[in-house]
């Protein structure tokens, strides 16, 4: 079965969770989750949560864990602490748990960076794989990095990768 067809068999509709990774926003003033949140539910997506964590590998963990135990997302976008600075620990904290990598997610997403923001893209380092049957997705925090991330790599194949993440 090609792509087109697996696309026509995949859902329309998400479970998806939103987390963002920051020591400095809170639900309120996080533009990049709001705005993830709007656009996922134009979609036509679910969002059964969106949490703000602290830049700490056990928390990350514990919020993820706590949002795949309670709201069994199909997917979570993660936000945030994916730089290098010392504080960013967002990949630290979950590519571990990863069972599968998705490694042309983050190819992918510092070439359609690149195009727009020159070298400066190779400071991400944007990653995306699969934790139990939930698909998750690690990118950077600002709103820019968001719309590209959610218009050009994750929402034009979410449903057909929760497809085929689901085991169909």
């Amino acid at each position: 079965m090609g792509h087109q067809e697996h696309r026509r068999g995949a859902p329309q509709s998400v479970k998806l969770a939103i987390i963002t990774v920051s020591t400095t926003r809170r639900l309120e003033t996080d533009d990049s989750g709001q705005w993830m949140a709007g656009c996922a539910a134009g979609e036509g997506h679910t969002v059964v949560a969106h949490h703000v964590v602290a830049d700490r590998i056990d928390d990350i963990r514990q919020v993820l864990m706590h949002i795949m135990a309670d709201h069994a997302p199909q997917a979570v976008i993660v936000t945030g602490g994916t730089g290098i600075t010392p504080q960013d620990v967002t990949i630290e904290a979950l590519k571990p748990l990863f069972v599968k990598e998705l490694s042309a997610f983050g190819v992918l997403f510092t070439q359609l960076s690149f195009e727009e923001i020159d070298s400066a893209a190779v400071l991400s380092r944007a990653s995306a794989g699969v934790i139990g049957r939930t698909l998750v997705f690690c990118i950077p925090g600002s709103l820019n990095a968001c719309k590209l991330a959610c218009r050009k790599l994750i929402f034009p194949e979410l449903g057909h990768m929760v497809r085929h993440t689901a085991g169909t």
